[in-house]
């Protein structure tokens, strides 16, 4: 069954805060890894952004180039809310398929898992043709099965493997250590660097 995850859809949930992937702030594994960054003006992308709490974080220690991306309104007008000193023309209320900016890193967070699993290959070519030369996607997938009829859903990394294997280098593909209590031992992180094809 494919869902039609629209912007209602996901303007529904937060509206009625069905929100069970948002944690309230950035996941350990993200936020060590932007701890570790030295360029902020490198330009960075979060695709299906929700809540942000990592553009938040990344805004509040000095990055100059963040762009936040989601299918919700709403969600862009709770980040808004809470980081009101934020570019408003960093908000991109469009779909991700439809971005045609280029970016150095997109941060993965939860958004994965929350588009048609049909689309997943599509995502990949697209998080390739998004990221600028020797650009990264960084991030979380998780490992663990979860759900067929609704978001999120679930994979495993040899089904990952297919997707981004023809667009990307593995520099980091491995069970998160640091995960947060709750996805402990159920998430990737992974470091994947564009390829020149």
């Amino acid at each position: 069954m494919i869902l039609d995850l629209n912007s209602d859809f996901w303007n529904d949930r937060y509206i009625s805060s069905e929100t069970g992937w948002d944690v309230g702030g950035v996941t350990t594994p993200i936020k060590e890894y932007i701890n570790q960054l030295s360029d902020k003006e490198i330009s960075i992308l979060i695709p299906g952004c929700g809540n942000s709490y990592e553009a938040e974080y990344l805004f509040k220690n000095g990055f100059k180039n963040i762009n936040l991306l989601d299918f919700s309104e709403k969600a862009l007008l709770n980040f808004t809310e809470r980081v009101p000193d934020f570019p408003r023309e960093n908000l991109l209320n469009i779909d991700f398929f439809d971005c045609v900016e280029k970016f150095d890193l997109i941060i993965e967070q939860t958004f994965f898992c929350a588009i048609n699993k049909n689309k997943r290959s599509d995502y990949a070519k697209k998080a390739h043709n998004l990221l600028n030369v020797k650009g990264k996607l960084i991030g979380l997938l998780f490992d663990d099965i979860l759900n067929d009829d609704r978001p999120p859903f679930g994979g495993t990394k040899d089904e990952y493997i297919k997707y981004f294997e023809p667009y990307f280098n593995f520099i980091v593909f491995d069970t998160a250590y640091n995960s947060i209590s709750s996805r402990k031992g159920r998430e990737l992180f992974v470091i994947f660097e564009k390829k020149n094809i």
